[in-house]
């Protein structure tokens, strides 16, 4: 009996080894398992690491947004440069041609008066000249006052002569154009010219007085 119970608790011995071993296998598949749950963590750092793929995605997706939120930003600084570069360009087409404007008026009004008041004078002596013709066609009229309206068309014809030599020779003096007026012994004489400088007055003095017989005190010169 005693030897029976020794090989009952050998058994039991074998078998509680046995067990033993059993659940020391059952331990390391454990661990085999942790290993396959470590190879999840790895696929959780591989999501991870797509993780941060698609952060960095996200990133290029906010840098291209950004960057498309600044084209139109420099687009529209652009088209206000432009817009302003019009209006200064406009602002100064503007005054461009108000000046352009102002010079052509100037110019327009300078040769009306001075192709007028030159029409004016001729017509005046034209109409004197007429005058005394008729005079001259009257038999009413004695002879001595023909002989005066002879003389007076004479000295009209002369004076007009000489009134466009002298404004010829002023023209050679730089001067673009003139106009000369007779009032007796007095002679007005209008240039056209920004400015009137002593030479120029002392050049066209030289020019009536010796082309017309007159004094240089009673020529009056202006510009215009």
């Amino acid at each position: 009996m005693k030897s029976l119970k020794r090989n009952q608790i050998i058994v039991f011995v074998i078998a509680l080894m046995l067990v033993s071993a059993g659940y020391l296998s059952y331990t390391s598949n454990n661990g085999v398992n942790t290993v396959t749950t470590s190879s999840e963590l790895n696929s959780i750092d591989y999501a991870g690491i797509g993780d941060a793929k698609l952060v960095n995605s996200n990133g290029i997706e906010q840098t291209n947004t950004n960057s498309e939120s600044i084209v139109p930003n420099n687009e529209e600084n652009d088209e206000s440069k432009n817009i302003d570069n019009k209006n200064v360009n406009g602002q100064n087409s503007n005054k461009i041609d108000k000046t352009n404007e102002t010079v052509t008026t100037n110019t327009k009004n300078l040769d009306e008066y001075f192709s007028s008041s030159k029409l004016t004078r001729d017509t005046m002596y034209s109409q004197m000249i007429e005058t005394y013709e008729k005079i001259l066609q009257n038999e009413n009229i004695a002879s001595d006052q023909k002989t005066i309206a002879q003389t007076e068309i004479k000295n009209i014809n002369d004076c007009k002569n000489k009134i466009m030599i002298c404004e010829n020779l002023i023209k050679t003096k730089n001067i673009s154009d003139s106009v000369i007026f007779i009032n007796g012994d007095s002679i007005s004489v209008v240039i056209r010219s920004d400015t009137l400088e002593q030479e120029q007055i002392a050049q066209i003095q030289n020019i009536i007085a010796r082309e017309m017989q007159v004094e240089i005190n009673n020529i009056h010169i202006s510009n215009k």
